[in-house]
Formats: structure tokens, C-alpha cells, sequence
């Protein structure tokens, strides 16, 4: 399992950063296109469309996102959008935890499925369009949070269960110390101005620090919001992973839950 885990996580590599570092940005957002649309088929999966289900939903994900940009939808509104739903649906559901077998929960989330995927989309192209160090900062601060917490966890132990019907490997240790790590290689970059600009450097540039921290804060919980959301939709699906489309990772979902609420919230608040 190490072994294909390592291999697949190289073919990524060598895939994804020399087009996200060299290429022009509309073969950038044509391979984050594909992503999506597989993101999108997954999750219909986990909401149990039937046969071909799955896919004409994948399809129709990425239409919409092929619209979204021909008609020159603004990426503003996708993102505040997308934020209300991670703001107000998210919590609601890891409190509630609503069933799928409620058939308007899963409409409703069908449609908002579409709403999250085209938010993420442009969310990433607007940034890469700042920059490349740009881009892989915001990446960094759902990296920073997963590496922190699984480290934190590790020395500190399991003993307070974060979410224990959900996901219970996920504990108050790594989420602080997740958020700790965001927190001191954010400060330690904004104040070098390392590679700048950096979400770090534009968060500090546009709010100031003390509300650069907190903003820096709300992306690490949100990072947790979707990661839980998504393993809240795998448990009541009966799925261990999102799909195998990557061996020895599960599936883009698995490796993407996170971002989805960071990205188009992160955006939102550089204005």
C-alpha cells in the first residue's frame, strides 16, 4: 500500500507542477477543469445516483463550468455562494447529520455540488492568476493544517475525538496543532515577505495582522468543515474512500475536501 501510495503521489507531482508552474494559465485551468469534473462524479457517487447517474452529473459540472466562464458569470458571486453553503449548510449538517435517504437533503445537494465544484474552479485559476507562489501558498495552508495535525496527533495522542461518529482518527490535538503550524509558517512568511506576494502577505497587506491571524484561523477550520463533510457523506454512502481513481489515495475528493471551502472563502477575503 506504501509503495503505490508513494508511486501515485510522484505521477501527481510530475503532472501537476510543471503546468502549474510553467504552463499559460488556460492550460493551467483546463487540467484544474478535469479535476473538478472528477471531483463532480464522485460526488454523485457518494450521493447514490444511479447508473449512469454519476456521470451525467460529472457532465453537467462541467458544462455549467464551461458556461460559468464563457458568460462571464462573476467569480464573486460563486465564491460568496459557496461560502454561505460551507458557512451555514456545513455545520448544520456535522450537527444534524441529515441522511441521504431524505430525498430534498440530497437534491439539495446536487445542486449545490455545482455551486462548491465552479467556486473551486475559478477560486483556483483567480489565484494562480496572481501568481504562481501565490497558488501554492493557499494549497500550503490546507497542507500546513493536515501535516500539523497529523503530527500533533501523533505526539500528543487521541484522547479528545473531534468527531467521533464521523471521523473518529480526527482529534482536538491535531486541529490545534494543525492550526499551529498554519500559524507560525504564515507569520514566519508574511513577516520575510518569502516568495511574496503569498496569501500570507496579502492577507497581512489587506487586513492588517490581527486580522490576518484571525482570517488565517477561520481557513484552518473550515480546512476541518470540509474534510469532515466529505467523510460524513463516505459514511452514509458505506464508502471507505471517494472512489480508486487514485491508488493508495482513494479518491480527488479525498485529496480535495479541504480546499473546497478554503479557496473560494480565502478569495473572498482579499476582496
Amino acid at each position: 500500500m506504501l509503495r503505490t501510495r508513494v508511486i501515485t503521489a510522484i505521477v501527481l507531482l510530475a503532472v501537476f507542477v510543471p503546468i502549474t508552474l510553467f504552463v499559460p494559465i488556460g492550460a493551467f485551468g483546463e487540467l484544474i477543469g478535469f479535476v473538478v469534473v472528477f471531483a463532480a462524479w464522485e460526488w454523485g457517487r457518494l450521493l447514490k445516483l444511479n447508473g449512469a447517474g454519476p456521470v451525467t452529473y460529472a457532465l453537467v459540472a462541467g458544462i455549467a463550468l464551461i458556461f460559468s466562464t464563457f458568460l462571464g458569470i462573476e467569480s464573486r458571486s460563486l465564491y460568496q455562494m459557496a461560502a454561505i453553503f460551507w458557512v451555514l449548510v456545513g455545520p448544520y449538517a456535522l450537527l444534524r447529520k441529515p441522511t441521504l435517504s431524505a430525498g430534498a437533503w440530497r437534491v439539495f445537494l446536487l445542486f449545490a455540488g455545482i455551486i462548491v465544484f465552479l467556486a473551486c474552479w475559478h477560486a483556483v485559476v483567480d489565484a494562480r492568476a496572481r501568481g504562481v507562489a501565490f497558488v501554492l501558498s493557499l494549497l500550503l495552508v490546507v497542507w500546513l493544517a493536515d501535516i500539523g495535525a497529523y503530527f500533533a496527533g501523533k505526539a500528543l495522542g487521541r484522547r479528545h475525538k473531534l468527531a467521533p461518529s464521523i471521523s473518529p482518527g480526527k482529534t482536538w490535538e491535531g486541529a490545534l496543532g494543525g492550526w499551529l503550524a498554519v500559524i507560525v509558517i504564515s507569520a514566519l512568511a508574511a513577516s520575510t515577505g518569502f516568495y511574496s506576494p503569498t496569501v500570507f502577505t496579502a492577507l497581512v497587506g489587506h487586513l492588517g495582522w490581527d486580522r490576518a491571524f484571525v482570517a488565517l484561523t477561520m481557513l484552518v477550520v473550515f480546512s476541518v468543515v470540509g474534510d469532515l463533510f466529505e467523510s460524513l457523506l463516505k459514511r452514509q454512502a458505506g464508502f471507505k474512500d471517494s472512489s480508486g481513481l487514485l491508488p493508495g489515495h482513494g479518491g480527488v475528493l479525498d485529496r480535495i475536501d479541504a480546499l473546497l471551502p478554503v479557496l473560494p472563502i480565502a478569495l473572498l477575503m482579499l476582496g
